[in-house]
């Protein structure tokens, strides 16, 4: 069973104290006016997936294609976009927007974010080698990776192999991270640990690929209901009076 995910912004890191007195470190993740900007067909595109945009970006910042793309959506420009699988089933319609109860506490998760780069790093810190001996005949070259290949014989490195080089700045999943808290009012969703990232970074998150699909899902997503928002702004202007209404009064 394939819904959506969300993007998501990280806030930063805090703990709560639950019911019990203990403390739990959560990682603060934050829905800003998430919605569909676009479908993905089956018939058209040859896959079935929604586009889904976050945050608030100034128009004047935006290519002009991606203003025609918003404008047909009928939503404001988005800072971040991204695209997730969903079965036929759990499409959603462009301009709907998901909120923080789109999870269930308890449930996990997987978060994909881009992690802190550390710059260029030597073997030993990028690749937990665990260095050269201390002693005996070893100088000045404790923390080395030591070999990296064969001598005549294919006569090269092989691609990939663990080197010194530049650590983090890459696309970085954790997996069965557990929800301990959804505010959808505040548009807060806490998980437990740690999430890739810096402050301030988006993260995409989804189901968990390696635990059972939650039972308390919310399918196809969990959506702001719009209806009821028109509803009471309907209700709220009625009972304001007008400027006319009140002039009668006063006179």
């Amino acid at each position: 069973m394939l819904r959506s995910g969300v993007i998501a912004k990280k806030v930063g890191m805090t703990r709560l104290f639950m019911g019990d007195g203990k403390q739990i470190p959560v990682t603060v993740l934050q829905l800003d006016k998430l919605q569909v900007v676009a479908q993905r067909t089956e018939g058209k595109d040859g896959y079935s997936a929604v586009q889904l945009g976050t945050g608030t970006a100034r128009a004047k910042r935006v290519s002009a294609p991606m203003r025609g793309h918003f404008a047909a959506a009928h939503v404001a420009p988005k800072r971040k976009l991204a695209e997730f699988r969903v079965d036929a089933q759990n499409m959603l319609d462009v301009g709907a927007e998901i909120i923080a109860s789109h999870y269930s506490e308890g449930q996990y998760v997987d978060i994909t974010g881009t992690s802190i780069g550390k710059g260029f790093a030597g073997a030993m810190k990028r690749h937990n080698f665990g260095g050269l001996r201390a002693s005996h005949g070893v100088s000045i070259n404790h923390r080395s990776h030591g070999s990296t290949g064969q001598c005549q014989n294919p006569g090269r490195v092989f691609k990939g192999k663990k080197m010194a080089g530049h650590m983090g700045a890459a696309r970085v999943t954790t997996q069965n991270l557990q929800v301990v808290r959804t505010d959808s009012d505040r548009g807060m969703i806490m998980v437990k640990g740690a999430v890739p990232g810096t402050k301030g970074g988006w993260v995409t998150i989804k189901d968990a690929v390696k635990k059972p699909f939650p039972k308390k899902a919310i399918l196809p997503a969990a959506l702001r209901p719009v209806a009821a928002e028109k509803a009471t702004a309907t209700k709220v202007a009625a009972e304001t009076p007008s400027e006319d209404a009140e002039k009668k009064e006063e006179s």
